[in-house]
């Protein structure tokens, strides 16, 4: 974790002259790695070694589809900018953050819901854990990029942990619902239901 002597990365960054899509590509991997954005095409990043792996391959990218950018290591003197500035990425990864807290009840709800209809079935079971997938990619993209400790990170994690418990229960319903589809009859019955056409009666002439 950065500490408030350590340097920051400034980026600056302009796509004039190049495809379209390179500045589709920039702006998607600054957005990414959550970039804090001085000015336009003006951002800034702290200068953890993952970061600056992504920012060179970034590099690459533009340099060779014609497009300019620049990386400088910066260091922010005064305390109290240092920490503004922190602050402000720690608060847009809280509400990052808020808005998975905000989306989750709605998996809950939706569960619920389903288990009172009686619907707990495997397509339901197929398209909640879809849901839940796109929670966990969603939170590990948010987690990237929360490089200051975000309040909301342990209350997203913990509800996450909820609705993957929840799942495991839905799932269990849905399996004990569809298991008398596929419970073993009775030996009996499958003996019964093994004996040729005709045997009974042949039997009886034999005897």
């Amino acid at each position: 974790m950065a500490t408030p002597r350590d340097s920051w990365l400034l980026v600056t960054v302009t796509t004039a002259g190049a495809p379209a899509t390179l500045r589709v590509t920039v702006w998607r991997k600054l957005k990414a790695l959550g970039a804090l954005y001085l000015q336009q095409s003006v951002c800034l990043l702290p200068a953890l070694p993952a970061v600056g792996q992504e920012l060179d391959q970034l590099t690459q990218r533009v340099n060779s589809e014609g497009g300019a950018i620049r990386v400088l290591a910066i260091s922010v003197t005064d305390l109290e900018q240092d920490a503004a500035l922190r602050a402000e990425l720690r608060a847009a990864r809280d509400a990052e953050y808020g808005e998975v807290l905000e989306r989750l009840p709605a998996f809950f709800a939706e569960l619920e819901m389903e288990t009172a209809r009686g619907r707990t079935t495997f397509e339901e079971v197929e398209e909640s854990e879809a849901d839940l997938a796109r929670f966990r990619s969603w939170l590990a993209k948010i987690d990237a990029r929360n490089y200051f400790d975000a309040p909301h990170a342990v209350t997203a994690h913990q509800q996450l942990t909820g609705a993957e418990e929840a799942m495991r229960r839905f799932t269990e319903q849905a399996m004990a619902a569809d298991e008398p589809l596929h419970r073993p009859r009775s030996p009996s019955r499958r003996l019964r239901s093994a004996r040729p056409p005709g045997d009974a009666g042949h039997r009886a002439k034999g005897c």
